[in-house]
């Protein structure tokens, strides 16, 4: 049986000229099991955003409730580092922003995963996984230098969200088209 498949075009523009440079890209057709996307970055996203809302959904269901968190020896700051000052933005618990963060990055992947050389898509995800990781250093500089404590679930968000960047970073290097920067 022979394997069908589709070609799409797509067209940049040449840098300081009215002319456009064209690539074509073979994807096998959808069915028999083949995969409709250039990269697996988008799956890979959807599962880290699945991991990452679950992780500050629950911090958020424990501060909302005003039950303690459950912190695994030998990282046991979790309750110190939720009751701290730096815990709230606007006073509302950072896990709050953890949840739309992650609902946000969910979407992304998702729409990545239907539309993967959707150029604003992927600068999207980029952007946004990018602003993920400076505000998850920021808190992690918060816990060493402030708090001087860990909380557990807060290392995990800071891991999937470079996770989330890298993927993002590998998905934009896959699909780029000529003439795009990096």
């Amino acid at each position: 049986m022979s394997n069908p498949s589709r070609e799409f075009s797509f067209a940049a523009p040449a840098a300081g000229a009215n002319q456009q440079i064209t690539r074509a890209t073979t994807m096998p057709a959808a069915g028999a099991g083949e995969a409709k996307t250039l990269s697996p970055a988008p799956y890979v996203m959807l599962a880290l955003a699945l991991v990452g809302m679950a992780v500050a959904s629950y911090d958020s269901y424990a501060i909302y409730n005003s039950q303690p968190l459950w912190c695994p020896p030998p990282i046991d700051g979790c309750n110190e580092v939720a009751n701290s000052p730096y815990a709230r933005i606007f006073g509302l618990p950072v896990g709050y922003y953890g949840v739309v963060y992650y609902l946000y990055m969910f979407a992304l992947a998702a729409l990545l995963a239907f539309d993967p050389l959707s150029r604003g898509l992927r600068a999207g995800a980029f952007f946004y996984a990018a602003s993920g990781v400076l505000f998850s250093l920021y808190f992690m500089v918060l816990q060493v230098g402030f708090i001087r404590a860990f909380c557990i679930y807060c290392l995990v968000s800071a891991v999937t969200t470079v996770l989330l960047a890298i993927a993002a970073v590998r998905h934009w290097r896959a699909t780029r088209m000529p003439g795009e920067p990096y």
